[in-house]
């Protein structure tokens, strides 16, 4: 989905970003991390097109990010939700009322701003503060009510800025199982950080960037990984992508190999339909965590009705508040 090809930012005598480049599939979960200074944040701005790249390409899509119309960005940028360090909740409004601010800005009816609040507010477990200000809620509450807003639109990609800069570990960890709820639905979560003790324990990707360069991209890594990046170019990215696409198309997910000495733990689905147990263990989802590990290809594979999406992403949604207690 977001591809950076050797992509450089200068400002006067100071370089941002020298030669990065790295992708970012559709559906992942991806650390940005380094220290301050280091281009985290560069990165967020070129790709909400708040910034132009001195040198490189940027896509998002099939849209060429730095070459995009003026005119057409505020469109481009509601394909991203964005949670900046300071949040930017409207002081004036309750929670519930920032939440459907941003959906009234997109003229959505009544009734849908009403079921899209309501649903967002049970998805960041606000439900019961929704009356209140910003003023009155607490840092984590705050940040929480800020995803929410960021979500309003069903953008493609959530992109959180520093998330946990004012928050203590207790929320700080509550906060990384709302995001991975959140990726598990599909959507693509990008978190730019310098907190060691968020990344280490979601074993997601990391991009690690130091002095504007990208210094190592491990794959279920930690904070400090090692593992260096690949310069890979457009072009090469662009096959290894048309290649993985025929590779899936191939595999048939009911042909697959069944694990042996695994069976599918019937506790843990019990309050899943049968209907829908059953398709998961004809794909031999054996766990929650073979659902959290899917692709987007995959997931979409499972040919599940928006109910049975739903029910999904409620049951992953509680089975991480348990499993993190």
């Amino acid at each position: 989905m977001i591809h950076f090809d050797n992509v450089d930012k200068k400002y006067e005598k100071i370089t941002a970003l020298k030669e990065v480049t790295f992708e970012i599939p559709d559906g992942e979960f991806c650390f940005i991390v380094g220290p301050s200074g280091a281009g985290k944040s560069t990165i967020m701005k070129l790709l909400i097109r708040d910034e132009l790249p001195t040198k490189g390409d940027i896509t998002f899509g099939k849209i060429d990010v730095p070459k995009l119309p003026k005119k057409l960005v505020p469109e481009y940028r509601q394909q991203i939700g964005m949670v900046f360090q300071d949040l930017k909740l409207l002081q004036s409004k309750t929670l519930e009322e920032n939440i459907g601010f941003a959906l009234e800005i997109l003229n959505k009816s009544e009734k849908e701003i009403q079921d899209t609040t309501a649903y967002l507010l049970e998805l960041v477990d606000l439900v019961d503060r929704k009356h209140l200000f910003p003023k009155e809620l607490s840092g984590g509450e705050q940040q929480r009510g800020a995803i929410a807003r960021a979500l309003a639109n069903n953008p493609k990609v959530l992109v959180a800025d520093e998330p946990t800069g004012n928050l203590d570990p207790d929320n700080a960890k509550d906060l990384l199982k709302i995001l991975q709820t959140i990726n598990a639905s599909g959507t693509t979560v990008i978190v730019i950080t310098h907190n060691k003790d968020l990344v280490d324990p979601a074993h997601k990707r990391v991009i690690r960037l130091d002095k504007g360069e990208i210094i190592s991209d491990s794959r279920k890594g930690s904070y400090m990984s090692k593992t260096p990046p690949k310069k890979n170019s457009k072009v090469k990215v662009q096959k290894q992508e048309t290649k993985k696409k025929e590779t899936e198309e191939i595999i048939d997910m009911k042909k697959k190999e069944p694990k042996e000495g695994v069976k599918i733990d019937k506790d843990v689905f019990r309050k899943l339909n049968k209907r829908l147990r059953v398709k998961l263990e004809k794909n031999k989802i054996d766990s929650p965590n073979d659902l959290l590990d899917l692709t987007t290809s995959e997931f979409k594979k499972l040919k599940l009705s928006k109910r049975e999406k739903k029910s999904v992403e409620k049951f992953l949604q509680n089975y991480l508040k348990t499993k993190n207690k």
